[in-house]
């Protein structure tokens, strides 16, 4: 992309809410083909970007990705809002030093801080004492962060623990929470706290709305209430017997809280899971028939309580 085409694009964006690709390339004089990838080349250079297809798609400049003129002088911007011309035909005009000055004071640096957005600390916190929690990988915290310093909503694609498939949903972020050495996505989500697990974040996108929170709510405070009543060191031993071909989809879901005792026969394992409570049976459900469980009592009649709502739902 020429330096010419970078402001325009830009300066275009930025006196527009939304416009189409189209517009954008018959503004600057390209093909759309080549738009999309400039537009692609902006996005990888750091500019908030969003770009949606389809009938009501459109392209927008998010919060917090303007151009900064205020360093520029009149003659600059001048210079600036002529479009189509290449370095030799501004040196014709004798424009060269102008848009050359223009360019060095607008053009974005690696490693800038997004300018008039939420200062990191607002967005981040942490608490790194330990949970029990799998030992997985997720998305990066830092390809959120940008988007959470503009304090605007996210439609985000996440499945939960319990789900095979992500679904979307709006959110209202507070920011990002590292505890024990994972992170999270605290948001409100239909006025209700929630975290959300990175690793389980498929996708997200920005609108283009400021978020809402409640009042007097802050990421520390939302924080602390959603991660309370995980500090109680009381625990709930579960213990079954689980087909071995199930092994390791359990090691995947139940993480640290799994210790696989010994083999009780054939193709079958002895297991126990800590949990919080009685209530955390249910995560066993997801097993079948594959897990028997053996003890304590109140956890085996729990099991067949919850198994027979179940069939009497599908009766």
């Amino acid at each position: 992309m020429t330096p010419d085409r970078f402001f325009t694009l830009l300066l275009t964006l930025q006196s527009r809410q939304t416009t189409t690709a189209a517009d954008l390339a018959a503004r600057v004089g390209v093909s759309v083909r080549t738009l999309l990838r400039d537009l692609r080349w902006l996005q990888e250079a750091g500019f908030p970007l969003l770009v949606r297809r389809g009938r009501w798609g459109g392209v927008t400049l998010l919060p917090g990705g303007l151009l900064d003129t205020s360093r520029l002088t009149p003659d600059e911007r001048d210079h600036l809002a002529l479009y189509g011309l290449d370095d030799e035909q501004r040196e014709q005009l004798g424009a060269a030093d102008n848009a050359r000055r223009a360019h060095q004071k607008v053009r974005p640096r690696p490693g800038r801080p997004i300018t008039g957005g939420l200062p990191l600390s607002a967005v981040v916190t942490t608490d790194n004492r330990p949970w029990f929690s799998p030992e997985l990988e997720g998305m990066p915290p830092a390809a959120l962060v940008g988007d959470l310093r503009r304090g605007v909503r996210l439609r985000i694609s996440y499945r939960r623990s319990e789900e095979t498939e992500a679904t979307w949903r709006v959110v209202d972020p507070y920011g990002l929470l590292a505890k024990a050495g994972r992170w999270y996505l605290v948001a409100d989500a239909a006025g209700r706290p929630r975290l959300h697990a990175l690793e389980r974040l498929v996708d997200w996108e920005p609108m283009r709305a400021a978020r809402r929170l409640r009042p007097d709510a802050t990421l520390d405070s939302v924080a602390a209430e959603l991660t309370a009543h995980w500090e109680n060191p009381r625990t709930f031993p579960i213990h079954a017997e689980l087909d071995s071909r199930q092994l390791a989809r359990a090691r995947r879901i139940l993480g640290s809280r799994l210790v696989v005792r010994d083999t009780v026969g054939e193709g079958r394992v002895s297991i126990t899971v800590t949990g919080r409570d009685l209530e955390d049976v249910h995560q066993l459900l997801q097993f079948g028939g594959s897990i028997t469980v053996t003890a304590p009592a109140e956890a085996r009649e729990r099991m067949r309580q919850l198994a027979a709502q179940i069939l009497r739902k599908y009766a």
